[in-house]
């Protein structure tokens, strides 16, 4: 995401943070998110980091996993999404699951034993080097998921694939300006996030589901017995 990018996510996800709130936690996308972050292999006590939490819909699922001996840290740009996860921390009453400000690129993270994005890569320009950064703050076996959209190739998801690509230019205001269709270049980041996460783990697992338009992959950072 370059600055300019930034700017932009700041101004339309600081207006629409409620809006996507509600998007993020309707049932279907509700069970995208816990097969994301099932796919951690997280245990009690274990701490987690989130690129990009938003308003913190990913926070339940994360906090069932490791418990309230674990940790689950959330990084955000954008403050109206900061103030949306507190919010949803503090009514929860969760002591160990913390909403920090902060650029994913460049996550003010030292170490934990897992990250995850969700609809995160395909925002950022580039995404590989932040992919191979959450790698490396990542202790050896633990693991680094990320989940994106982009179009299904199945005939039934054609409808569904009209709504993505409105959706996308809605929401996604780092396409704005690019030569490419936006809901190319989400693809083509998914694609290059994906090729870093791949390259730089091992283990890898990866699924689709919601009629082929969600893509989730998976990797483990190799230890000294691989």
């Amino acid at each position: 995401m370059s600055d300019d990018g930034i700017d932009l996510t700041h101004t339309f996800y600081g207006r629409c943070a409620q809006l996507y709130d509600l998007v993020a936690n309707v049932p279907g996308v509700r069970s995208w998110r816990a097969r994301a972050a099932s796919a951690l292999d997280l245990s009690s006590g274990d701490t987690v980091v989130e690129m990009g939490c938003g308003t913190g819909a990913n926070f339940p699922h994360l906090r069932e996993l490791v418990g309230p001996e674990g940790r689950v840290v959330g990084v955000d740009v954008v403050p109206a999404m900061l103030g949306q996860a507190r919010r949803r921390v503090d009514r929860a009453g969760w002591e160990n699951v913390y909403a920090v400000r902060g650029d994913a690129r460049r996550p003010p993270v030292a170490e934990a034993d897992a990250v995850l994005s969700t609809f995160l890569v395909g925002m950022l320009d580039p995404p590989a080097p932040a992919v191979r950064e959450w790698i490396t703050l990542v202790r050896p076996g633990g693991r680094v998921a990320t989940l994106n959209a982009g179009r299904s190739d199945r005939t039934v998801a054609l409808p569904v694939n009209i709504l993505l690509r409105a959706f996308v230019r809605l929401t996604a205001p780092g396409h704005r300006g690019t030569a490419r269709a936006p809901v190319r270049s989400l693809e083509a980041r998914w694609d290059e996030a994906r090729g870093a996460l791949l390259e730089g783990t091992v283990d890898h697992r990866e699924e689709r589901f919601g009629l082929g338009i969600v893509r989730l992959a998976s990797g483990r950072v190799p230890d000294a017995n691989d």
